[in-house]
């Protein structure tokens, strides 16, 4: 099962090359580590063996016989679609083999030959994660050989492990004859050795480097051209050479390896600046989270007294104005009765004031 960190790397090199052929050379079908045995082109319940010419992430060349059942079958009109087959020998030796579904869109003789025949099969749906991985490998290995060809590695302890280097001391063949020497430094496009030897009779001498790697074990020459050289600080018989590969002559197995590198150590150092951006906290919070601040413990027991003092006084003007309420709800009978006593009061003042001027008349009349 693919991690989430491969299906991502998958999308990316999906994206990114997905209109990139590449010729199945000898060179990438030995690194690819396909099987020609494996390798079919199945339609209409048939199949046959054919060879693939070159691929991509959207369709594939495949090379035919004209005079075979393959040709005839799927080249005639309104053919049922085709599945193209892939095979692969994994490093521990297992096959892996899978079925990409195709339609034919173009038919061309194969270098003028009327005997062969190049087929060309566009998928109809993006092919299997595995086939994405496998060539987006070594499309990226390509692409960073030119744009980063000059990035340096060290040779130590860890480089060594990361790129699987058993040892830094190794053979280079200076005009055919073998020489030990120390690995000191390596790129895409060379690598700096120390070796016994007079620096001047080594300049301008072709050689070759040979790498021993591991996981999986590999043997890697790479030929290329002594450029400097000069002698070891106070070592007159050891000379420092720098050799400058020839780019047309470096093997694919290489650059991959130069190339996982480093994809790895660049993936690594981007995986700890986002680690830090998110870890970005407020300094006073972080402080009080991470460790108990005195300050912030004495802040808050100084808040508790104004907090205690504040609910006292609320308490107080709750009860006061319950009071209130209660004098206010006393008061009302009490002017409702005085209201009534005065209005009776006036009534009988009113009605002894309306008789006063009746009987003050009646004596009139009868005197």
């Amino acid at each position: 099962m693919m991690s989430i960190a491969t299906n991502q790397l998958i999308n990316e090199y999906y994206n990114r090359y997905r209109e990139n052929e590449l010729v199945f050379t000898k060179d990438i079908m030995r690194t690819l580590r396909i099987d020609p045995r494996q390798i079919y082109v199945k339609c209409a319940g048939s199949q046959w063996p054919c060879i693939i010419n070159s691929t991509s992430f959207q369709q594939a060349k495949i090379i035919v016989g004209t005079a075979g059942g393959a040709f005839t079958t799927i080249t005639k009109k309104d053919a049922p679609p085709v599945s193209l087959r892939y095979g692969f020998t994994e490093p521990d030796g297992s096959p892996l083999v899978f079925f990409v579904t195709c339609r034919v869109t173009d038919v061309t003789p194969y270098m003028n030959s009327h005997d062969l025949a190049v087929i060309t099969l566009s998928f109809t749906q993006r092919p299997p994660d595995d086939l994405i991985y496998k060539l987006g490998t070594l499309l990226a290995a390509d692409d960073n050989f030119t744009h980063r060809k000059e990035d340096r590695i060290v040779i130590n302890a860890d480089t060594k492990r990361a790129l699987g280097i058993d040892k830094k001391e190794t053979i280079i063949y200076i005009q055919n004859i073998p020489r030990r020497c120390i690995l000191w430094n390596l790129s895409f496009s060379g690598v700096k050795v120390v070796l016994m030897g007079i620096p001047k009779f080594l300049q301008n001498k072709d050689c070759v480097t040979r790498f021993m790697f591991s996981d999986p074990d590999q043997v890697v020459d790479v030929k290329g051209t002594i450029v400097t050289s000069e002698p070891v600080e106070n070592r007159q018989d050891l000379a420092a050479v720098g050799i400058k590969f020839d780019e047309n002559q470096v093997p694919l197995s290489y650059k991959i390896r130069i190339n996982e590198y480093l994809s790895t150590t660049r993936k690594k150092m981007l995986d700890v600046a986002a680690a830090n951006t998110i870890k970005k906290v407020d300094p006073i919070e972080a402080t009080r989270k991470v460790r108990k601040d005195p300050d912030a413990e004495q802040t808050d027991e100084e808040s508790k007294p104004a907090e205690k003092q504040q609910a006292a006084q609320s308490a107080d003007t709750a009860e006061a104005a319950a009071a209130s309420n209660a004098t206010a709800e006393n008061a009302q009978p009490q002017t409702a009765g005085n209201t009534a006593e005065t209005a009776a009061t006036a009534e009988n003042a009113a009605s002894e004031s309306n008789a006063s001027p009746v009987q003050t008349e009646q004596p009139a009349q009868n005197s």
